[in-house]
């Protein structure tokens, strides 16, 4: 008689055992879970990603995120938190939280330490006795001391802290939940044009130190790609795949991408001859070595520009003249925003590159035509 299939059979036949304890795998979606107990209870909480050593090197950390928060939510119950209390809460759900890159929990560890400076009685003040006006009387005084993105981190960050303290019960409320954030004034981009850009590399690499040239690539590189600078310093020459004309970005071996993920760039023109130029100069080095032998050059690239005359301009100065002049090229914005690694389908390249340089601007305008067809 054929066995009927319950239930139970089809929610098992959806995950997936793997060989490392605690650590399980969706069929339908390929996403890793970590499966464990917290308390007596079973938590299954997803890892974020389709790659095994990724959702491996996530999982004691996900593990510890929840022990922290049961720990703390056991420590407080029922009895009095300071706001240093929370703070450390928050601080190690930030420390054992595995998505976050290891820059971002330095950035919340920075703004934990604006914060205090600049409220010094706020951690040794019982977190029940901070009020709504306590928290706006606060940020009076900051705002005239940080800038505008430092205030608006550090506004998420407080909230933050008291959602700790109301998740184990020692207030209701969150006195943060009403501070304003500062509009910010978006940074108007001032790029080089494609003639200042060519005589600046130029005098990067003729500068005469010993890794001029090896400065003018980097900077060539990032311009060409689009590539973050802590992408560029990853790839290696079995990245470049010159048959298909991309390039895969795979950034951080433990972190990835900025976004978590690893994406293919294809070769622009001038990227594709910059590293068959390269390849050739160097045949013998092994696919694993990296292709930028330099991981920075700003002293550089700030000498050549006040030696031209040109605006100082940083790495991530060349990311944005890449997305620019593909812009000014034809290429439409949601397929720049994919090269440039972005997730939210072209909204932050719009914003940015929406105002494009004031002479692509108005030649793009001359094109604009009320006459009747003949």
């Amino acid at each position: 008689m054929a066995r009927r299939c319950t239930m139970s059979d089809t929610k098992k036949s959806l995950w997936e055992s793997t060989t490392v304890q605690n650590l399980i795998r969706y069929r339908p979606s390929g996403m890793y879970f970590g499966r464990f107990r917290v308390g007596g209870k079973l938590v299954r909480q997803s890892l974020e990603t389709a790659v095994f050593s990724v959702a491996k090197q996530r999982l004691p950390d996900k593990i510890r995120e929840y022990r922290s928060r049961h720990e703390s939510v056991k420590a407080f119950a029922g009895g009095k938190m300071s706001v240093g209390d929370a703070v450390e809460v928050y601080r190690g759900k930030v420390r054992a939280n595995a998505s976050l890159k290891p820059r971002s929990k330095d950035y919340r560890d920075m703004t934990l330490d604006f914060i205090q400076r600049s409220w010094p009685s706020l951690f040794e003040t019982d977190v029940r006795k901070v009020s709504e006006r306590d928290c706006e009387n606060w940020l009076i005084r900051f705002q005239q001391k940080y800038a505008p993105t430092v205030v608006n981190n550090s506004i998420g960050t407080l909230r933050a802290v008291f959602d700790e303290a109301i998740g184990t019960g020692a207030r209701f409320n969150n006195p943060a939940a009403q501070l304003s954030r500062v509009k910010l004034r978006q940074k108007k981009l001032e790029l080089p044009s494609r003639e200042e850009f060519l005589k600046f590399v130029e005098k990067i690499r003729t500068a005469g130190a010993r890794q001029s040239k090896d400065c003018a690539d980097l900077v060539r590189f990032l311009a060409s790609s689009g590539l973050r600078i802590g992408e560029a310093k990853y790839v290696t020459w079995a990245d470049a795949d010159f048959r298909r004309v991309q390039l895969h970005v795979r950034g951080d071996p433990q972190t990835a991408t900025k976004n978590g993920e690893m994406r293919y760039v294809p070769m622009i023109p001038e990227l594709e001859r910059m590293l068959k130029e390269l390849r050739a100069d160097r045949p013998n080095e092994p696919l694993d070595a990296n292709v930028m032998r330099v991981f920075e050059c700003q002293n550089s690239m700030t000498h050549a520009a006040t030696k031209i005359g040109m605006k100082r301009i940083t790495h991530h100065d060349l990311r944005h003249l890449f997305a620019t002049i593909c812009i000014e090229s034809g290429v439409d914005i949601p397929t720049v925003s994919r090269w440039l690694g972005h997730k939210d389908g072209g909204a932050l390249c719009m914003k940015t590159y929406g105002h494009l340089r004031q002479d692509h601007s108005f030649a793009q305008a001359q094109r604009v035509n009320f006459g009747v067809a003949a």
